[in-house]
C-alpha cells in the first residue's frame, strides 16, 4: 500500500495539538482557545480520513477542502495564543512550520485534484 503523507503528517500533527492542549490547561490554565484550538486541529486529520474514501472525485476535493479550512483556524488559533503570550515563540514556530506545511500540501492536493477534473479556481 502507498504512503498516504498527508494522512500521516495530519495525524501527528493531531497528536501534537493534543498534547500541546493538555500543556495549555494544566500549565497555563487555558481552557477557551485550548478548546478551540483541539477542535480545528485534529478535525483536519479526520477529514483527511474521510476524504481516502470520498465517494467522488468532487466528493474527494469538498473534503479537502474541509480539512484545509481546518488548518487554517488552527493557525488562526495558534497565532492568537501566541500573542496573548499562552505559547512561547520557540513552541509556536515548532507547531506553526508543520500547520504551514500540512495547508500547503492540502492546497497542492486540491490544485492537482481540479486541474485532473479541470475545475478552475
Amino acid at each position: 500500500m502507498k504512503e498516504n503523507i498527508i494522512r500521516n503528517k495530519s495525524f501527528e500533527f493531531a497528536i501534537r495539538i493534543i498534547r500541546l492542549y493538555r500543556y495549555l490547561c494544566d500549565e497555563k490554565k487555558e481552557f477557551i482557545l485550548s478548546k478551540q484550538l483541539l477542535r480545528s486541529g485534529t478535525s483536519v486529520g479526520a477529514m483527511m480520513r474521510e476524504a481516502e474514501f470520498a465517494e467522488t472525485k468532487k466528493d474527494f476535493i469538498h473534503k479537502m477542502a474541509i480539512g484545509q479550512k481546518e488548518i487554517n483556524e488552527t493557525i488562526y488559533w495558534l497565532e492568537l495564543l501566541k500573542e496573548t503570550n499562552y505559547l512561547g515563540a520557540e513552541q509556536f514556530e515548532n507547531i506553526y512550520t508543520d500547520a504551514v506545511g500540512i495547508i500547503k500540501l492540502i492546497t497542492s492536493i486540491i490544485k492537482s485534484a481540479k486541474a485532473s477534473l479541470n475545475i478552475k479556481h
